[in-house]
């Protein structure tokens, strides 16, 4: 796959999931998706089957970052892969906390 660029969306060849980039690094980074690399949107699906460790599934409107932040993805289409980039899971992001209204 080419290189993330936000704006950019993506799908799991494995599952439903579809993701769109909102932030990505500069640098060529895999994402997973049930164990198997995502792929462009309008890719074939290469008949990979989803794997059992990898199975906690995406959540519709979520956004999903890397441990150093420098890539998000929002979920625009969920599925049953789990999310994972360079070797480390994704997480949810957490919302912001608001500021005090003292």
């Amino acid at each position: 796959m080419a290189q993330l660029k936000p704006g950019s969306r993506i799908r799991s060849d494995v599952c439903d999931t579809e993701m769109m980039v909102i932030a990505a690094p500069d640098s060529d980074l895999e994402v997973i998706c049930g164990g198997a690399p995502m792929i462009e949107l309008n890719a074939e699906p290469s008949g990979a089957t989803l794997a059992d460790d990898a199975a906690e599934g995406t959540q519709l409107g979520k956004r999903y970052v890397n441990e150093a932040g420098d890539l998000e993805l929002l979920c625009t289409k969920p599925g049953k892969g789990s999310l994972g980039a360079g070797g480390a899971p994704l997480q949810v992001k957490g919302a912001k906390p608001l500021p005090a209204s003292d």
